[in-house]
């Protein structure tokens, strides 16, 4: 497979990396190429180690950008992010070096094999919590007693599955009949139940299923989407699949198909707003709301956007600060907290706005009052569970 669009990307990769990150774990200060003359972090303070498997995407910076430069100016802690994660030996690499250097606490933003890392923290004695996301029903049967593993703050996967459908019904209530779609991460399992999700809301079946469960159950087996299988009323014309090998001509490719649509399940945004601009092609993503992804909803071809706003992490980090502190929550069945998150939907500039301009700047949406009011002695899940799913 041609590699031009791999390069392109690596290049836009490393200028993110040359401004934001060390190689392998360091300190949060240097990362962010901060002058020497200003204070790192305190050595005392609680060091929490951050994995994740994109570090470019818009999503990925908004979430980057609400700890680093809000959450560690409130609170005597420092983030730690890795280089992109790619496979599950590097997350367990990861978390061995952070347990190695002291730190107390790992934030997951990477899903490689979550399973592993939560083992990975349990022998390192290092608290762990899923940030932006659900373990499947399984996993989180299996681990929820883990003693390190404090919980799990994101999308459930039915919620990921029913963004998809929301996402696809948009389209085919506009009266589309040709559609590109943008897979992402499969096998990953979030964006295959959006994929799922996305045909069901196209009115589609698939292998000749319509039942979430098994249509997940054959994209998985896949590794991917065959169009083949595909059958009803509006026809997908194109599948693109991953960021790192998704070249030029396959973009190219896809947008020759003339689709009047162009779904993406994730990144869309981030790799080729310009080209679907360019072709006049809408599209729509499951991202984040950040200035990118403003400007491209209000002077580009972005026409939906189902997105978590950036201080949407905030729980997460609540979490793991409580159980470095000695507060363990565990809910009343002595389980790890588990919350499902919906998305916020946007399909114009004011829309959009809407959550934005509300989560920007200096008073976040979980900012440090509401983010007091979970972190402490006293909290308990039912305060966790209920701040988190009112917002």
């Amino acid at each position: 497979m041609k590699r031009a669009m791999q390069r392109f990307l690596s290049l836009g990769v490393a200028i993110v990396l040359s401004f934001t990150m060390l190689t392998g774990c360091g300190n949060s200060n240097d990362a962010k190429g901060e002058s020497s003359e200003e204070p790192a972090a305190a050595s005392d303070g609680v060091k929490i180690g951050v994995l994740v498997q994109d570090v470019s995407g818009e999503e990925a910076l908004g979430f980057r950008a609400y700890y680093e430069d809000y959450v560690e100016k409130q609170y005597d802690v420092t983030f730690t992010y890795t280089e992109e994660l790619t496979d599950a030996a590097s997350e367990k690499s990861a978390i061995e070096k952070f347990a190695s250097q002291g730190y107390q606490a790992v934030i997951s933003f990477s899903s490689n094999d979550r399973a592993l890392q939560i083992e990975t923290c349990e022998e390192n004695k290092i608290y762990y919590v899923v940030a932006a996301g659900n373990l499947d029903e399984d996993q989180y049967e299996k681990y929820k007693t883990y003693e390190y593993f404090v919980g799990q703050v994101g999308p459930s996967m039915d919620t990921e599955y029913q963004a998809g459908v929301e996402m696809g019904k948009y389209f085919a209530d506009k009266g589309i009949k040709t559609v590109a779609v943008y897979g992402a991460f499969i096998p990953n399992p979030m964006h295959v139940y959006r994929v799922a999700g996305v045909l069901s809301g196209l009115g589609l079946s698939y292998g000749g299923a319509t039942e979430e469960a098994d249509v997940v159950g054959q994209i998985f087996a896949d590794q991917s989407l065959d169009l083949s299988k595909i059958t009803g009323d509006i026809q997908v014309v194109s599948y693109l699949q991953g960021y790192g090998d998704t070249t030029t001509d396959e973009i190219n490719a896809a947008i020759q198909a003339n689709p009047e649509a162009f779904i993406s399940v994730g990144m869309a945004t981030t790799f080729f707003t310009q080209q679907l601009n360019a072709a006049g092609i809408e599209f729509s993503d499951i991202d984040s709301f950040t200035n990118g992804n403003g400007e491209a909803i209000k002077s580009g071809k972005l026409v939906y956007l189902a997105g978590k706003y950036s201080s949407s992490v905030g729980p997460a980090f609540a979490l793991v600060m409580n159980a470095v502190n000695g507060n363990v929550i565990r809910d009343a069945e002595g389980n790890a907290i588990s919350v499902s998150q919906n998305y916020l939907v946007a399909t114009d500039e004011e829309s959009f706005d809407k959550y934005y301009v509300t989560d920007n700047g200096d008073n976040p949406i979980y900012n440090k009052e509401t983010l007091d009011t979970i972190i402490g002695d006293s909290v308990t899940s039912e305060d966790i569970i209920k701040l988190a799913e009112s917002k």
